[in-house]
């Protein structure tokens, strides 16, 4: 299990087990929030608590929430559910302790021109934090 809070604590999250990898993007929101994320479904493998503000980017398909008190991005989520039922929800592992995350790989994401796969290079979180 993995925990993370934002600066002040007031916004928690915790991710049940450990994620595969995650995610560097470059898109124009993620590369500004500087966030690796970690995937799932909220109330499955993750678990978000406390009181946030939400961004609602252009289509407004994507809610990133921020501590109202100290500012720092915890968490986005899907605005609506899947088909399923299920909404899609992505922690940012850099509210996490560093030693807790560091051995978890990277994937980059070319989010700003969306024209590729993610992809691993063997780099960790280590390699991009430390």
């Amino acid at each position: 299990m993995l925990e993370g809070s934002c600066h002040c604590g007031a916004v928690r999250w915790r991710f049940d087990g450990v994620p595969d990898f995650t995610l560097a993007c470059s898109c124009t929101v993620c590369r500004r929030y500087g966030t690796l994320w970690a995937y799932d479904f909220e109330g499955e493998r993750i678990h978000v608590s406390g009181p946030t503000h939400a961004y609602l980017r252009g289509e407004r398909r994507l809610g990133f929430h921020f501590c109202p008190e100290c500012g720092c991005i915890a968490y986005w989520r899907g605005v609506s559910p899947r088909e399923d039922g299920r909404r899609r929800i992505a922690v940012n592992l850099r509210l996490a302790e560093p030693d807790a995350v560091a051995q978890i790989p990277v994937k980059h994401f070319d989010g700003l021109n969306w024209n590729s796969d993610p992809v691993m290079d063997g780099r960790t979180v280590k390699d991009m934090w430390f």
